[in-house]
């Protein structure tokens, strides 16, 4: 399916130039009743094997389920993020590899690594045989999943996924090959602990291979994986303190997302967190990340300027930091590499509407620059325009403030209870009972494009059964409801979007109760004194209105911090290409020494391993600083 723009029905809209992604197609389930799985796999696993050594084109290919199998590689067999369709398509692509699997086994280590048959599909209608591995190339070493479908008696390769995970002479030093981290000795020069890490963080006399921009969750992550492999990067962040850009946020903030999803790299939560964090403690928690890790970060930062020399492959760039005692400091650095990492959005979308200037009321604002509703205005009149979850957070805080409240919706949005994400989207991988975090994300990443989506339309026709009630007094209300492209649902809306849900933590029992009314449909034509005014000419009276209407492309935040000599250069950011892979973010990005970095804590805790590969090859000259994917060369 082609390309889209950002228009049309909100279930289809999509990041300008994103694709649609179709739906795959599971295999017929497996008709068998006794299955040694551990030998099948094992017996499929030796022929790849045995195939990618003698570049066997047609080894490959028979082990393959025809037209209806996938390889999902990131970062094995190529320095790419690619999903290759159709056992022709695969088969060329793995014999072409430069740095082929040459070693490969089964994964033994734990009881829910090894074989097993039964549900491929997440759901329980496919059985076949799934099974972890592990892998070696020239360069790294990595881990995979393998999902087997029975064809005529015969076990075939459904879907392939291998992902590399660590490079070759340049392992993080954990387990044994922790760092002693003391110098014993009589040297009178020697420093303890505190000052070489008050000199590492004020980069003394060094320059940051990697300068970071933004010190969320995504700067977090990216640090913390460049830290493990001894590569020097600063973060910078406007704010006076990590954590500020959740701090700051609108009051009742919670995150939606439950805690077994949201694990940071190398430090999880403990066992007592609860299971959706508040804003304000996430972060604290990411405070104390930055402590924990070590890790180097400069608030109430700027960046000043910046220049790319083409011909060294290098930043020069300046910054101004705010030192407590309010002078400033000036540095300029010359990092080889830049990650932007100020949120998988750009800048924040405000409509420029006639009468703006003529509203008197007392706030207009973008949901950016909500912090709460103010207590002690009962029978205030507050319109929230926009309806995902911002939105809804926003309209219910209102009402509990004792606003009279109204939440414009302009078109349709995907809704859920956030019981349906745990209990039912989620369960089994991530939840108390689930995988560690490092085998569950494994699982889910194994998923090609299609495949996920069509997973996510069954998943959500089942999160919709359990939420008839609510949805139906949604619709009741005069409140437009849709599933997402191809009733998809959520999370594909997500990855092909970046919004257009709601997951539902009390504002909707308020819809349907009257207690927050809907203005369902209509685009707003004008700004008045005393309200708004809408296309159709209906007026809604008002005494603050919050624009909760989202944000731009990442990529016009990349022109408002670096100009147009960069943001010209990248690729259009977020979304999905043709295979089903994310677009420009965690990869080389267009212009040489440029990243971008985002996304939920699943998502940066995954793609952060991943981008800090890449910058470690490229350091370690095994990878070329192009700027461009090897596949966009192509």
């Amino acid at each position: 399916m082609g390309a889209h723009d950002g228009n049309g029905p909100s279930a289809q809209r999509v990041e300008p130039g994103s694709v649609n992604v179709p739906l795959g197609a599971y295999p017929a389930t497996s008709t068998s009743s006794n299955v040694d799985a551990a030998k099948v796999a094992n017996d499929v696993i030796s022929n790849l094997g045995r195939a990618i050594s003698s570049k066997s084109f047609a080894g490959i290919a028979n082990l393959l389920l025809g037209d209806k199998s996938y390889w999902r590689d990131h970062l094995a067999l190529t320095w790419d993020f690619r999903t290759l369709k159709g056992s022709e398509i695969i088969s060329n692509f793995v014999v072409s590899s430069k740095t082929p699997l040459t070693k490969i086994d089964v994964d033994t280590s734990a009881a829910h690594r090894q074989p097993t048959f039964g549900p491929i599909d997440g759901i329980g209608e496919v059985n076949g045989i799934a099974t972890y591995f592990n892998f070696e190339t020239q360069i790294g070493r990595g881990r995979g999943v393998l999902n087997l479908a029975e064809e005529n008696g015969t076990w075939k390769i459904f879907t392939i996924y291998t992902v590399l995970v660590e490079l070759k002479g340049y392992e993080e030093p954990t387990g044994k090959r922790r760092t002693k981290g003391v110098r014993h000795g009589g040297d009178p020069t020697r420093k303890n602990w505190r000052e070489r890490r008050e000199a590492e963080s004020n980069l003394e006399g060094i320059d940051p291979k990697v300068l970071i921009i933004g010190a969320g969750q995504g700067g977090l992550a990216a640090a913390a994986r460049l830290k493990m492999l001894n590569i020097p990067s600063l973060m910078v962040d406007m704010n006076e303190r990590v954590g500020d850009n959740w701090r700051k946020r609108y009051h009742q903030l919670v995150l939606h997302d439950p805690v077994w999803y949201d694990h940071l790299p190398y430090i999880p939560f403990p066992p007592h967190w609860p299971v959706f964090t508040p804003k304000d403690k996430l972060a604290d928690w990411f405070e104390s990340y930055v402590k924990h890790l070590e890790l180097n970060v400069w608030t109430s930062t700027k960046l000043t300027s910046s220049y790319w020399n083409e011909v060294k492959k290098q930043w020069t760039v300046t910054v101004e930091r705010k030192l407590p005692n309010g002078s400033t400091d000036t540095r300029t650095f010359h990092p080889n590499h830049i990650i932007q990492a100020t949120g998988h959005s750009g800048k924040k979308n405000f409509p420029k509407l006639p009468g703006m200037e003529t509203f008197k009321g007392s706030r207009l604002c973008h949901s950016s620059e909500f912090s709460g509703a103010r207590p002690n205005l009962k029978g205030a009149k507050a319109v929230v325009v926009g309806c995902c979850n911002s939105g809804h957070d926003i309209a219910q805080d209102f009402y509990e403030k004792g606003y009279d409240v109204t939440i414009v919706q302009r078109s349709t949005t995907c809704v859920i209870s956030s019981e349906s994400i745990t209990d039912i989207g989620l369960k089994g991988l991530y939840d108390e009972d689930g995988p560690p975090t490092e085998d569950a994300d494994l699982a889910l990443w194994s998923m090609p494009g299609e495949i996920m989506k069509t997973l996510q339309v069954k998943v959500t026709k089942l999160q919709n059964e359990n939420d008839k009630e609510l949805l139906d007094g949604l619709r009741a209300a005069g409140f437009g409801i849709d599933m997402g492209d191809m009733d998809s649902g959520l999370l594909i809306k997500y990855y092909q979007r970046g919004g257009g849900y709601y997951i539902d933590v009390g504002a909707s029992k308020l819809i349907i109760d009257g207690k927050i009314k809907v203005k369902q449909g209509q685009e707003l034509a004008k700004l008045l004194p005393d309200g708004i005014e809408f296309a159709d000419g209906s007026k809604l009276e008002a005494d603050e209105i919050v624009f909760a209407t989202g944000y731009q492309n990442m990529r016009t935040e990349a022109k408002s911090i670096f100009g147009n000599a960069v943001a010209d250069r990248v690729g259009d950011v977020w979304g999905l290409n043709s295979e089903g892979e994310f677009r420009t973010m965690w990869q080389q990005s267009g212009h040489p020494g440029f990243w971008f970095m985002g996304g939920n804590l699943a998502i940066t805790r995954y793609y952060s391993r991943l981008l800090a590969l890449q910058i470690k090859a490229i350091e370690e000259g095994l990878l070329h600083n192009h700027g461009q994917s090897e596949h966009a060369r192509l």
